[in-house]
């Protein structure tokens, strides 16, 4: 049977902070470092917002925009490498918050900024092996970067929510595949608040080997070629890498431009080729074809060969804020506030 995606939804929050303001603390070239990333500026959660309620956000303005009963969802999973609790589940505070029936399955997933991705496989292997009518994968996360380090010109927050499904299918995932192996770029131990990296590690051998293989694999098990796609969304960790990979696999500008969202958000990680496959979804129209690349750390790929359908003509986007409308009226935090918003430093 067909599988795709039924419903979507984002979020993405208010608060903004800029690279110059970052550098200006820690007396860095906070604007060149933008640059030479590619990012303007980057959203940053309120006080009262986490992992839960960003995804809860994404889920509702999902559910809003589709005629979906929620009791007839059988699985939801969250992917996120910053889920607020340890121990306890984010999946099952969404599937209350949006009336699901507890007669389904829940997890919450971790693979680095590739969890929601791998979210929607499992709904997908779910779907189509009908024990399932409806899956609802979600990759959001409130990404961390120690003060002053080079993570912290780029980690955001964000995600978005995707309704997996096989009836009144907007978006048809044609294929799905992984390429995967143990390249440890980037890491965060139990109990350590901040992640460590690989530095320039991080790029040849990891985001880029694993995104490119992924892509290429996709490609010759379809028979497709860049000139196909009329979409094409890989991982952003900023906005540099996902402009050169998309060179070097021989897509334009023109083709990844709608997906790209870093430079306006910073790196979501795990929300972040959710929000630009839904920045994407948000414009497009029957028939045309997307290329979808997710990469997590530590390492791996997900990739996914989708066909908009003509049911994405009835589909209610109105019903919900665009990706587009979440990026307009925002507001900028000077690094005090933004240090108390974060949590790096608390009274005593």
């Amino acid at each position: 049977m067909d599988v795709g995606i039924v419903s979507y939804g984002a979020y993405v929050p208010r608060y903004r902070i800029t690279p110059a303001e970052i550098g200006r603390i820690w007396g860095i070239d906070g604007e060149a470092m933008g640059k030479g990333l590619l990012i303007h500026m980057k959203s940053v959660p309120s006080p009262d917002e986490d992992v839960i309620t960003m995804a809860t956000e994404a889920a509702r303005n999902m559910m809003s925009r589709c005629d979906v009963d929620p009791k007839s969802i059988g699985a939801i999973y969250v992917g996120s490498e910053s889920h607020p609790y340890a121990v306890k589940p984010t999946g099952t505070v969404v599937a209350e918050a949006i009336c699901a029936t507890p007669n389904l399955t829940a997890a919450d997933l971790e693979f680095a900024c590739k969890a929601g991705t791998a979210g929607i496989q499992m709904c997908m292997g779910l779907v189509g092996s009908k024990m399932i009518r409806y899956g609802i994968a979600i990759g959001a996360d409130t990404s961390q970067g120690a003060p002053g380090d080079a993570l912290e010109y780029s980690a955001s927050a964000g995600g978005a929510a995707y309704l997996i499904g096989s009836e009144k299918i907007i978006a048809k995932i044609n294929r799905t595949l992984s390429y995967t192996t143990d390249t440890p770029d980037f890491w965060r131990r139990e109990g350590s608040p901040y992640p460590s990296h690989g530095g320039r590690f991080t790029g040849e051998p990891a985001y880029f080997k694993h995104i490119g293989s992924a892509a290429r694999m996709m490609m010759s098990e379809m028979g497709t070629e860049p000139k196909d796609y009329n979409y094409a969304v890989f991982h952003q960790p900023n906005g540099k890498f996902p402009t050169r990979v998309a060179k070097e696999l021989g897509f334009t500008d023109t083709q990844i431009a709608d997906g790209l969202l870093t430079p306006y958000i910073g790196n979501t990680y795990s929300g972040a080729v959710p929000l630009g496959l839904a920045s994407v979804l948000d414009k497009a129209k029957p028939d045309e074809r997307i290329l979808v690349v997710a990469y997590g750390s530590g390492a791996g790929s997900d990739a996914f060969d989708i066909t908009v359908t003509k049911e994405i003509e009835k589909y209610n986007r109105a019903a919900a804020p665009t990706v587009a409308e979440r990026l307009k009226n925002t507001i900028q935090l000077d690094y005090g506030k933004y240090a108390k918003f974060k949590g790096k430093i608390v009274m005593g």
